[in-house]
């Protein structure tokens, strides 16, 4: 890690003492509560997938109703990834919004616990309804947090940390979620028993709020403390206009965007009962099985970024992951090889993907279009989802697993068709998103003096803002660091 201390300031600020805010203790106690800020609802939005064979059983769900718990929350998300990082810029601030947010996370899954324990439906869906309110926008006031707290050499690596523990609470809820639900066994039954469960699991949530909370008191006392104020975007939000300024090549990264993750997450959720039957596990290790995704995706997605950063070739690096992703869903829908081998592939081909495409955009796309372009892709990444999670939950009813992961290699040859054609138009024009990190640097000499002036810690250097050396964070960049998290180091630096 960086050196984390402050250049010498002629002003008395009492480095030296863990309690200041540039002390490297104390910023390291800030990250660790940034990521337990996100830690809750990370582990809250899978507990259905963790214990999907108890709400069929329990509950009396179908797969239909089942997959509708998922797909709920991808619907607000389609509108709000535009929206929740503007009432941050121009109403609540960064403090007050995480706290909002974090709130209406909270809100959500007591409600949802709330539907279970007395078996209504409706309740259900309002819960999770509410919990998707708040989830992505609350990534935007986290991410939103990391640029005000680790500007600089720092940044990349805090993200790639941050997204990778948030992460880790999605593989310690299919790790726990089991051995709790048993646990209440003991003294509830039917629906009430996985109420009380989903109960416990919503503390998770609440001990994320209260880390907000003290966040939000070391944050006021660092911007009083340095003397910096809290960031206001001057830029406009998004602008519909923008759209027709796109090229082919988004479009197309859009549909990849689609087709890859709905072979991904949708399968996470259904994955539980699918292992258990297939492969004739006991709940806990189908859970183990299928946490193995997301573990494997918090390990390595920030080495994959400095591969990708390292090699460039990011149409190929997508390419390829989408290959292996069709491998791997093809092991485990056509053999009975040990399900360890296709889950951990498709966990290696999820990171990889991920490391290589997001950045793309940042090629196509002008920078002063970046927050229209990742709200897209972040927009129709919610669509997608929202109704094709539905849409598998009908195809397990009508005709079982085995036809679904046909339509999921069906969705993964999409993909590759897009990708293929992405390197056909790139190459008709000089090929620049599959050219390495040297040729790309060879088109553009003139962008090292600026990047070298993104080094320096905002915290590390507060009298910088006063030569203009550093500017405001925008809209457009939270709702890029939303993607970019994954990726150390940044790609444009």
């Amino acid at each position: 890690m960086d050196d984390l201390a402050l250049p010498e300031d002629p002003r008395p600020t009492g480095e030296g003492s863990w309690c200041h805010p540039a002390n490297k203790i104390h910023r390291f106690f800030a990250l660790l509560l940034m990521c337990f800020l996100c830690f809750g609802s990370y582990f809250c939005y899978d507990t259905p997938g963790a214990l999907g064979d108890h709400f069929k059983f329990d509950s009396g769900l179908n797969t239909s109703q089942f997959a509708l718990l998922y797909s709920i929350y991808s619907w607000p998300n389609v509108v709000l990834c535009f929206i929740g990082g503007y009432l941050i810029d121009r109403c609540f601030g960064v403090r007050l919004g995480a706290i909002i947010y974090m709130s209406i996370v909270f809100i959500g899954a007591v409600v949802f616990a709330l539907g279970v324990y007395i078996n209504a439906f409706w309740l259900m869906i309002m819960g999770r309804f509410i919990f998707g309110i708040g989830g992505e926008s609350l990534q935007v006031a986290v991410n939103n947090y990391v640029v005000l707290w680790f500007k600089g050499r720092e940044l990349n690596m805090v993200f790639g940390l941050q997204l990778s523990f948030s992460r880790f609470g999605s593989t310690v809820n299919f790790w726990v979620m089991q051995p709790v639900y048993a646990w209440v066994g003991q003294y509830y039954g039917g629906y009430e028993k996985l109420g009380v469960t989903l109960f416990i699991a919503s503390l998770t949530c609440l001990g994320s709020l209260i880390c907000g909370l003290i966040l939000g008191f070391m944050d006021h006392r660092a911007e009083r403390i340095l003397g910096r104020q809290e960031e206001q975007s001057n830029n406009e939000p998004f602008r519909l206009s923008d759209i027709l300024h796109f090229k082919l090549v988004f479009w197309l990264l859009c549909v990849i965007c689609v087709a890859y993750y709905v072979a991904i997450f949708p399968f996470i959720a259904l994955a539980k009962v699918f292992f258990e039957r297939k492969y004739d596990l006991s709940p806990q290790d189908a859970n183990t099985v299928n946490s193995m995704v997301y573990f494997i995706s918090a390990g390595l997605s920030p080495f994959f970024g400095i591969l990708i950063d390292k090699t460039g070739r990011n149409v190929m690096w997508v390419t390829l992951s989408i290959i292996t992703t069709v491998a791997s869903h093809s092991l485990l829908a056509f053999t009975f090889i040990n399900p360890y081998l296709g889950v951990v592939c498709l966990g290696i081909s999820y990171s990889l993907l991920a490391s290589g495409l997001w950045p793309l955009v940042a090629m196509i796309v002008p920078s002063h279009q970046l927050g229209t372009a990742y709200g897209i892709c972040q927009a129709v990444q919610n669509l997608g989802l929202a109704t094709v999670i539905i849409l598998t939950g009908m195809i397990v009813d009508a005709y079982g697993y085995l036809m679904l992961e046909m339509f999921f290699v069906g969705c993964l040859f999409i993909a590759l068709i897009a990708a293929v054609l992405i390197y056909i138009v790139d190459s008709a024009n000089n090929g620049v998103l599959n050219m390495t990190i040297a040729e790309r640097e060879a088109l553009k000499p003139e962008t090292t003096e600026s990047n070298t002036e993104e080094t320096a810690n905002l915290l590390d250097n507060e009298s910088s803002q006063d030569e203009g050396d550093s500017a405001p964070a925008t809209h457009s960049d939270r709702i890029r660091s939303r993607y970019l998290a994954q990726i150390l180091p940044d790609p444009n630096q």
